[in-house]
């Protein structure tokens, strides 16, 4: 009887060890390497600094920006693009999930301006936090795998955390649909989406 206790413990523990982590890098633009750049209009294409050798690629174009994470394929370098449909843009701050020692997920709030709102002096914006996954050598593609409003969930970043643990690693691009997950107010903004057709 007295072992019931020691192997509940120790199953505590396994579980413990095995347990995602965060870790944090602060995405900075002036440090950027850019990769491409319109004439027309403001629409660029950046390589930044992110979690260890692991690069972010930060898009920006007609007020709306997009991300992307490792070692992404030319095509999905250049035609991928997720956004948002109002005019947003997203926080520096990128929290990395970690399982085993390995970057699994990302996650960064983004801020979606309200169009009822937007002016040059009132703007409201919604909040929302995208978890994305990492692309890796054999996989090299990144994208969204789902949406959490930050604005009408008192638990965002752990239900965010949650997401990333359960449903990044198996999530494969341009086949699976991210989801929003919990509740999602008004200002939380209509996501918009364009992946390669094929992945090289």
């Amino acid at each position: 009887m007295r072992l019931m206790p020691l192997l509940f413990a120790a199953a505590l523990a396994a579980s413990a060890a095995k347990a995602n982590e965060s870790a944090y890098s602060e995405r900075n633009l002036d440090a950027c390497k850019t990769l491409s750049q319109e004439d027309e209009g403001p629409s660029v294409t950046l390589e930044c600094a992110g979690y260890k050798d692991l690069a972010v690629y930060f898009k920006e174009g007609d007020l709306r920006q997009s991300q992307a994470y490792g070692p992404i394929s030319k095509a999905w370098l250049d035609e991928a693009f997720e956004s948002f449909g109002p005019f947003n843009h997203t926080n520096a701050k990128i929290e990395w999930r970690i399982a085993a020692g390995k970057p699994v997920a990302t996650i960064v709030r983004w801020f979606v301006s309200d169009p009822e709102t937007t002016s040059d002096t009132d703007t409201r914006y919604g909040q929302v936090l995208v978890v994305s996954t990492i692309a890796t050598a054999e996989n090299p593609t990144s994208c969204v795998v789902g949406y959490i409003d930050a604005l009408e969930n008192k638990d965002a970043n752990t239900l965010a955390r949650k997401v990333a643990d359960e449903e990044a690693h198996d999530f494969a691009c341009g086949l699976n649909e991210p989801q929003w997950h919990g509740l999602r107010g008004k200002l939380a903004g209509e996501p918009v989406r364009h992946l390669p057709a094929a992945v090289e």
